[in-house]
């Protein structure tokens, strides 16, 4: 292992433990209510990545971004998906649906591989297609045995899952791409927050300097494993990453069993481990790819 890689491996593995890591803060920040949160994340993000593009001179990028109306206008979709992500995944912690936030996060890589099969066109591997399966039927089964449909981690898996399609396809990097995302939401974050301050229902004001300055953090929660995680994805093969990516959605399952003590029932345990055992074949296959495609390069 290069010295390159092992600086990615554990950039990578900063960035995936800070998000699972996350609903720590928005538990911080609950009283301010979903909505106000996702305002203040959406606004205090533009804030701070306004600040290291400019002192990257990274502008023109940004004039080149906002000066296509085709790529301007996939950035205003993406925008939306990444802020029903957003605000979904703070409305779960705030009422006790962390777990099955968790499992959203853990099915989003099969997700994905069902999308580039769709829309994409590819071809679905033996493995793949068993773990895709494997999903649907744990999905299926806590739908039907538990009573109730997981509409937390499907939306959160496919939004992000769309998310990913779109950014993927724009010749836009991450943080240019994420400040132009959050400059076309923030009129409507700063709308809300003005519209409830009318009502003197300000959290940001109303409830003291400790929860404010944690509001203003917002942007530093959002933007740190970003910068991580680009800056993993130029070390790292694809590969490596969607391996690690699994650290995120863990540790918010053992935070939400743990630390909140959110209930993990037998009908959870089953349809978990089906989903575990559909991550262990969907890395098998990524891992055997990515071993044939050195392969091919070596020779």
């Amino acid at each position: 292992m290069t010295r390159d890689t092992l600086q990615g491996f554990f950039l990578a593995l900063a960035a995936f433990l800070w998000w699972g890591l996350t609903p720590l803060y928005f538990k911080l920040v609950e009283a301010a209510g979903p909505l106000e949160v996702l305002s203040h994340r959406v606004i205090w993000s533009l804030v701070l990545l306004a600040v290291l593009l400019l002192a990257r001179k990274r502008w023109p990028e940004i004039k080149e971004t906002f000066s296509s109306p085709k790529i301007w206008g996939w950035l205003l979709l993406s925008a939306l998906l990444i802020a029903v992500n957003w605000l979904v995944f703070i409305w779960s912690i705030s009422n006790g649906h962390l777990v099955e936030a968790s499992l959203g996060y853990y099915i989003n890589p099969l997700v994905n591989v069902l999308l580039g099969v769709v829309i994409l066109g590819e071809r679905l591997k033996l493995l793949q297609g068993i773990a895709v399966a494997l999903a649907a039927i744990a999905v299926g089964y806590l739908t039907y045995i538990g009573g109730e449909f997981p509409w937390i981690a499907l939306v959160l898996a496919m939004s992000f899952g769309f998310y990913g399609l779109i950014r993927k396809r724009l010749p836009v990097g991450a943080q240019v791409g994420l400040f132009a995302e959050t400059a076309m939401v923030t009129p409507i974050a700063l709308g809300y927050l003005i519209w409830i301050g009318v009502q003197n229902e300000v959290t940001y004001i109303a409830g003291g300097t400790g929860i404010s300055l944690m509001l203003m953090l917002a942007g530093v929660v959002t933007t740190v494993p970003l910068v991580c995680f680009a800056a993993a994805a130029r070390r790292l093969n694809y590969s490596t990453i969607g391996m690690i990516q699994y650290v995120g959605p863990t540790v918010n399952l053992l935070l939400a069993t743990l630390l909140f003590g959110e209930a993990f029932t037998m009908v959870h345990a089953i349809s978990f481990g089906l989903i575990w055992f559909a991550v262990f074949l969907f890395s098998t296959q990524s891992f055997a790819d990515m071993k044939r495609a050195k392969k091919q390069v070596a020779l």
